[in-house]
């Protein structure tokens, strides 16, 4: 499936990407630098009713958000594989405990350590159409 969104509908389109992943915990974001990974998470995080700042976790690694739904708190995860070398190094940073803790998880670069993520994971696959605008490509194994 590919949609395509750019700051004027991107939050119409996070609303949509939530109906149709509705079922979804863990969510694998691919795409070079500068596509939108960070933007299109964070609107996924408005959408959700996120009142905490939504920042990148480049250098945290892992921001934990919390929110509302269905009378229930509930947590999202917010990681960031960038800085990290490997499998090994993403397992000791706490990122499989993340994957495995029945909460939502949103991940860029998952490439990083690909071999933690479980089966179920839906992979979505950015890219830039042209200043304004992206692409996702949602699948649900690694490309």
């Amino acid at each position: 499936m590919e949609l395509k969104f750019s700051l004027d509908n991107i939050k119409e389109i996070a609303t949509g990407f939530w109906k149709m992943t509705a079922n979804t915990k863990i969510f694998a974001f691919h795409g070079e630098m500068g596509t939108g990974k960070t933007t299109f998470i964070h609107a996924l995080c408005d959408v959700k009713g996120i009142k905490d700042a939504v920042n990148s976790p480049t250098f945290s690694i892992i921001n934990e958000y919390n929110y509302r739904e269905d009378g229930t708190e509930k947590k999202l995860l917010h990681i960031d594989l960038y800085r990290l070398k490997d499998e090994e190094e993403a397992i000791r940073a706490g990122i499989e405990d993340c994957l495995y803790s029945n909460n939502i998880c949103l991940v860029e670069w998952p490439d990083k350590a690909a071999g933690i993520f479980p089966n179920n994971t839906l992979h979505v696959y950015m890219q830039v159409i042209d200043e304004k605008n992206r692409k996702l490509r949602i699948e649900d194994k690694i490309n």
